[in-house]
């Protein structure tokens, strides 16, 4: 499983339904949502500033991921910005592999 990390952005209508619902039912309706699509919510904290949620998913594969930020999105409440994660392990392996490439004027 890979490692994503949420960070979104309430709108008003969503706000209005977290003032409403409260912080456990948005941990419980995110963890249920990853569950259906074979994907595990790791951590969800929420923050102020620009960016009000931010959640950890471990999912088996970007389509998966993709998917779960799409129909978040698509509900209007939130805006969702999905990065992926790499362990040091990761960099490593990419630190390891070059590619053939000529920089632009070289």
């Amino acid at each position: 499983m890979a490692k994503y990390l949420l960070q979104a952005s309430y709108t008003t209508q969503g706000v209005k339904g977290l003032l409403k619902e409260g912080g456990t039912s948005r941990r419980e309706a995110v963890k249920k949502a990853c569950k259906s699509l074979g994907a595990k919510l790791e951590s969800i904290y929420f923050g102020f500033g620009e960016i009000d949620v931010h959640v950890i998913v471990d999912a088996p594969d970007n389509t998966t991921m993709a998917a779960l930020a799409l129909h978040i999105s698509a509900t209007g409440t939130v805006s969702v910005k999905t990065t992926p994660l790499l362990t040091p392990e990761d960099i490593d392996k990419a630190a390891k592999k070059t590619p053939n490439y000529r920089a632009a004027g070289q």
